[in-house]
C-alpha cells in the first residue's frame, strides 16, 4: 500500500502540533500529565504513518520490540525513584542518540547494499564536527580530530560503511571522556545539553532520510534542550564552557571544616525546641532539596505543612532552579503530594521576602543556600556568583541534614555555623514526622 506524500505530511503536521502543545503543557505542573499524553500521542501517530508509508508489511520484529520496550518502560516507571531521575534521563538521552545512529547506519547500509549512489541529500547532511573549545585533555583533542577525519572520509568516499562504524566507536569513547570529568554540581546543565544533543542527532537523521517528522521533532527537542541549558547555566551563573571543562565538585571538603574555617559554632536543636519556635512564627518558608527527595520525605512535609496551616501559620516553599539536581525536580515531588502550586515560589520572587520571614526550614538542601556564592573575589570558589536563596536573611534558619557534609560543589557551608541557624541532624522524613508530633504536643 502506497500513501500519498501529502497525506503523510499532513499526519506529520498533526503530530508536530501535538509535540508543540505538549511541550507548552509541560511548563506547568497542573498540565504536565496532559503534555506527556499529547507528546506520546503525536509520536504514536507519526510512527504508525511512517510504518505504512515505508511499506513495512512484516511487523513481527516490530511487535517484539514494542513488547520488550514497553516492558522495560513499565519497570522503569514503577521502580526508578525520583532521586535517580537524573541518571535515567541521561540514559534516555543516550538511547535517543543511539537510535538516531542506528537509523542512519541502517540507511547507509541499505544504500550500499543496493549499490546505488547516496544522492545529494546524504552528501549534504554529513558535515565535519569541529570542537568549539580547547579541551584540557590531549586525549579529547585527539578523539575530536579522529572523528573529524572519519566524517571527511565518509563524505568523500561513501562507498564503504567502515568509516561510519569507526566514527560510532570513536564518538562513544569521546562522549565518555567528555562527560566523566564533569562535577555533580553541574549535572542539571549537562543533562539539558545532552538532551539537546539527542534532538539534534534525530534532526540530522531526518535530513539524511528526508523525513519531515524527524526533522521537526528533533529540532523541537534540540531547541528546548539548548534553551533549558541556557536557563540552568544562568541559574548557576556559569558559562557552558566552564561547566564542560572545569570539573566542579571533584574534591569533597571535610565534614568538620565548618567550625574551623568559619569560626562559628554549630548549634544542634531537637524537634521540641523547633516546634516551639514554629508555634510562635507567623511565616515559615520551607526550602526543599535533594536530601528531601532521597528520604522520600514529601508526604511527611505535606503533613507538616497542613498542620502549620491549621494553626494559622503562613507556609510557602522556596524553589531554586537547580534544586534536586534536575530542573523541576522539587516541583514534581511537591505536586505528587498535592501541595498547592500557589505555595511554590521561585527564587527571584521569594528572595526579597526572607527578611520578613520568621523561620526558614531547609530540608536537605546545601549549595543552593550557601552564602559563599556571594564571594566573587575568590577564584577557587566553584559556586562564586551562583544565585542562591537568601535564607540567611531570615530571623531563624533550621537546617535538617544528616551531617555537616558538603553539597555537590564539594565546599563547606558557613550557613551551618551562622548565629541564626539551628542544625537538626536527622533523616529528612523522620525529622518532618518528629516535628509534626512535637507541634501537636506543644
Amino acid at each position: 500500500m502506497t500513501i500519498e506524500a501529502s497525506i503523510v505530511n499532513l499526519v506529520y503536521l498533526i503530530a508536530a502540533v501535538l509535540f508543540i502543545f505538549g511541550l507548552k503543557s509541560l511548563s506547568h505542573p497542573r498540565t504536565a500529565v496532559r503534555g506527556n499524553i499529547m507528546g506520546a500521542s503525536g509520536m504514536l501517530i507519526a510512527v504508525i504513518i511512517t510504518l505504512f508509508d515505508q511499506q513495512i508489511v512484516r511487523f513481527e520484529l516490530i511487535l517484539v520490540g514494542l513488547v520488550i520496550g514497553a516492558s522495560i518502560g513499565v519497570v522503569l516507571a514503577t521502580r526508578v525513584a525520583l532521586t535517580s531521575m537524573p541518571q535515567l534521563v541521561a540514559l534516555f538521552n543516550g538511547l535517543g542518540g543511539a537510535a538516531s545512529m542506528l537509523v542512519a547506519g541502517a540507511a547507509l547500509e541499505q544504500e550500499l547494499f543496493k549499490g546505488t549512489d547516496l544522492g545529494p541529500a546524504v552528501h549534504h547532511s554529513f558535515r565535519p564536527l569541529r570542537p568549539h573549545w580547547i579541551g584540557r585533555h590531549v586525549l579529547n583533542i585527539l578523539l575530536g580530530l579522529v572523528s573529524v577525519g572519519l566524517v571527511v572520509w565518509l563524505a568523500i568516499d561513501p562507498s564503504s560503511s567502515v568509516p561510519f562504524w569507526a566514527l560510532v566507536a570513536v564518538a562513544a569513547v569521546f562522549g565518555i571522556t567528555l562527560v566523566v570529568p564533569i562535577g555533580g554540581a553541574d549535572m542539571p546543565v549537562v543533562i539539558s545539553l545532552l538532551n539537546s544533543y539527542s534532538g539534534l542527532a534525530a534532526a540530522a537523521t531526518g535530513f539524511v532520510l528526508e523525513n519531515n517528522m524527524l526533522i521537526i521533532a528533533g529540532s523541537l527537542v534540540g531547541a528546548a534542550g539548548l534553551i533549558l541549558t541556557r536557563i540552568m547555566s544562568k541559574a548557576m551563573n556559569r558559562s557552558l564552557t566552564n561547566v564542560l571543562f572545569a570539573g566542579v565538585g571533584a574534591v569533597a571538603a571535610s565534614a568538620a571544616e565548618a567550625d574551623e574555617v568559619y569560626g562559628g559554632k554549630i548549634k544542634a536543636a531537637a524537634a521540641d525546641e523547633i516546634a516551639m519556635l514554629m508555634e510562635d512564627a507567623r511565616r515559615v518558608v520551607i526550602v526543599p532539596g535533594y536530601g528531601m527527595a532521597v528520604a522520600q520525605a514529601q508526604f511527611a512535609v505535606r503533613d507538616l505543612t497542613n498542620l502549620l496551616d491549621s494553626k494559622g501559620v503562613e507556609v510557602e516553599f522556596a524553589i531554586h532552579p537547580v534544586a534536586g539536581r534536575m530542573p523541576g525536580h522539587m516541583n514534581v515531588l511537591l505536586a505528587e503530594v498535592n501541595i498547592p502550586y500557589e505555595k511554590l515560589r521561585e527564587m527571584d520572587d521569594i528572595n526579597p521576602s526572607f527578611e520578613q520571614t520568621d523561620m526558614v526550614l531547609v530540608i536537605g538542601a546545601n549549595d543552593v543556600v550557601n552564602p559563599v556564592a556571594r564571594d566573587m573575589d575568590d577564584p577557587s570558589n566553584p559556586i562564586a556568583g551562583m544565585p542562591i536563596l537568601n535564607v540567611d536573611h531570615a530571623r531563624t534558619v533550621v537546617v535538617i541534614k544528616r551531617s555537616l557534609s558538603p553539597g555537590f560543589a564539594g565546599i563547606p557551608n558557613p550557613l551551618f555555623a551562622a548565629d541564626n541557624t539551628l542544625m537538626f541532624f536527622s533523616d529528612a522524613k523522620q525529622a518532618a514526622l518528629d516535628l509534626v508530633s512535637a507541634i501537636k504536643e506543644v
